[in-house]
C-alpha cells in the first residue's frame, strides 16, 4: 500500500539541537555526531515524530541507534490495540512488501523459475487469450511489473478504506490478475510510472507458479532462512493468496538485515542470497516517478545532502503505508529501518523523512 511521500512539501526543521555539529564520534556511535539518541529523544519530546513504533540505524555493519516506542497499530487494517514495540515484535511492512518482492524475483530469476524481464506479460497468464490477444496489450513485458511502467489504469491516491482504490477493488475482485490485467490502457508500455499494486500481484503469482511454493513459502526459504529470521506473517486476500503488493509482517532487526544484506552485495556470512546483477540492475535508475525519484525493480532511488560527506550521496529505498521505511546508502554503508502507525494520515511520511534527513544523514561524519 502507498503513501504520500510530501517531497513536495517543505518539512519543518526539527531544530537547532537536532542538527549536525561538527564533533568527533562517540563511543557506540561511530561515524556520527556525538548525542545521536538525545537529538532523537528531542524529536519525540517536541512531537514532531508522531507515530514512532521503532527505529534501528547502522553503519557498517554496528547498530548506532535504537528505540522502540509504543502506540495504537494494526495488522492490514485490523486494529491491534496499544502495541510496545520491541526487537521480537512484527510490525506491518505494508507496501516495503513490494520491494522485499522484487529481491524474491531476482533470486528465483537466477534459479530459472520466472521469466527475464523481456518476457511479453501476457504469455505468462495463457488462461487469459482474450487479453492476450488485443494489440494494445501484447507490448507489454515483464519489466513493466517490475517498474511499474505497464500504462494500465491504476489509481491507489484514494484511501485504502475507499473500495473504489484499485488494490482495494483487486483484493475485492473475483480474479485478481484478470482485474489487473483486463484494466484500460492509458499509456504506452514502458513511458511513464503508474504506482501499482497490482503489477506487484501478478509478480507474486509468477513467482509462486514457477517455484512451486507458495510466496511466504518461497520468501522463508530462498531469502529469511539465509539471513537467519522468520516472518512475522503474511497476509491473505479473500481468495486466501497471499498480498505480493502489501502483506508481509517483519520485526525491525528482520527488515534492517535485509538492508544489510544489500549493502553487502547480496551476500550474507558468506553465502549468496541476491544476485549481484540483479541488485546492479535494481539500483539502476530505470524511470522517474514524477517527484524527483526514480523507481527500479519495486525499490524508490533518490539521493541525500550529507553534510560530513561533504555533498549528496545516492540512496535506495523501500516504502510503506503508515511510515515503514528502510533506507539504504552504499556509500555511506549506512541503513534505517523504520515502522510508524500513521496509517492513512496524510502526514504519515514526515516522521521517517524526518529521521533519515536531520538525524541520520545530518549528523554522518567521515569515517
Amino acid at each position: 500500500m502507498h503513501d504520500p511521500l510530501l517531497r513536495r512539501r517543505a518539512l519543518p526543521r526539527l531544530g537547532v539541537g537536532l542538527m549536525a555539529a561538527p564533533a568527533s564520534a562517540a563511543p557506540g556511535t561511530e561515524g556520527f555526531a556525538p548525542d545521536l539518541e538525545e537529538k532523537l529523544a528531542a524529536g519525540l519530546r517536541s512531537g514532531l515524530l508522531p507515530g514512532l513504533h521503532a527505529l534501528l540505524v547502522a553503519r557498517h555493519g554496528q547498530v548506532v541507534l535504537a528505540h522502540y516506542g509504543q502506540g495504537p497499530d494494526e495488522s492490514w487494517g485490523r486494529p491491534l490495540g496499544e502495541v510496545r514495540s520491541g526487537p521480537e515484535v512484527p510490525h506491518d511492512l505494508r507496501s516495503v512488501t513490494k520491494s522485499v518482492v522484487g529481491l524474491l524475483y531476482g533470486i528465483a530469476l537466477a534459479r530459472g523459475a520466472v521469466p527475464p524481464p523481456e518476457a511479453p506479460l501476457l504469455a505468462q497468464f495463457p488462461e487469459y487469450p482474450d487479453l492476450a490477444a488485443d494489440p494494445a496489450r501484447q507490448a507489454l513485458r515483464v519489466s513493466d511489473a517490475l517498474d511499474m511502467t505497464m500504462g494500465l489504469a491504476w489509481d491507489e491516491s484514494r484511501p485504502y478504506t475507499d473500495p473504489a482504490n484499485s488494490e482495494i477493488a483487486m483484493e475485492n475482485a473475483a480474479d485478481r490478475y484478470r482485474y489487473v490485467l483486463e484494466q484500460p490502457v492509458e499509456h504506452p508500455r514502458g513511458t511513464r510510472w503508474t504506482y501499482s499494486g497490482g503489477a506487484v500481484a501478478l509478480l507474486g503469482a509468477l513467482i509462486a507458479r514457477g517455484t512451486g511454493q507458495s510466496l511466504p513459502d518461497f520468501a522463508q526459504a530462498a531469502l529469511f532462512e539465509p539471513l537467519g529470521f522468520e516472518s512475522g506473517g503474511w497476509a491473505a486476500g479473500r481468495d486466501g493468496v497471499p498480498s505480493a503488493a502489501s502483506g508481509l509482517r517483519l520485526t525491525a532487526p528482520a527488515l534492517l538485515r535485509i538492508g544489510e544484506m544489500v549493502l553487502a552485495g547480496g551476500a550474507w556470512e558468506g553465502r549468496r542470497v541476491v544476485p549481484e546483477a540483479w541488485l546492479a540492475a535494481m539500483t539502476r535508475p530505470a524511470v522517474p516517478t514524477g517527484d524527483g525519484l526514480h523507481y527500479s525493480r519495486l525499490w524508490y532511488l533518490g539521493g541525500g545532502y550529507v553534510p560530513g560527506l561533504g555533498g549528496p550521496r545516492p540512496w535506495l529505498g523501500a516504502f510503506g503505508n503508515g511510515g515503514q521505511r528502510l533506507y539504504l546508502m552504499p556509500a555511506a554503508g549506512l541503513a534505517m529501518a523504520c515502522f510508524c502507525g500513521l496509517y492513512n494520515r496524510p502526514e504519515q511520511a514526515a516522521t521517517p523523512l524526518r529521521i533519515w534527513r536531520e538525524i541520520v544523514l545530518a549528523n554522518l561524519v567521515r569515517g
